[in-house]
C-alpha cells in the first residue's frame, strides 16, 4: 500500500515533492525580496551621506565633469 502513494524517485511521494518544490520557491522569494531591501536600504544611506557632504567633497569625489549635471 506505502508503494502506490511513494514514485520511483525514492523516498517522497508526488505530493510531498509539488510541496517541497513550492516551500522552495517561496523561500527564494523571500531572500530576493530581502536582498531587494538591503540594497535599497544601501541606496537611501548613500543617498543621505551625500546629502550631508560639502560641495567641496562632492567635487572632489565625483569630479568637475560636466556630464553629471
Amino acid at each position: 500500500m506505502a508503494k502506490d502513494n511513494k514514485q520511483d524517485n525514492g523516498l517522497f511521494s508526488e505530493d510531498q515533492l509539488l510541496k517541497l518544490k513550492e516551500t522552495k520557491k517561496e523561500l527564494l522569494k523571500d531572500q530576493q525580496k530581502v536582498e531587494e531591501e538591503k540594497e535599497a536600504q544601501r541606496q537611501f544611506e548613500r543617498k543621505q551621506r551625500e546629502k550631508n557632504m560639502s560641495f567641496a567633497e562632492l567635487l572632489e569625489r565625483h569630479g568637475d565633469s560636466g556630464d553629471k549635471y
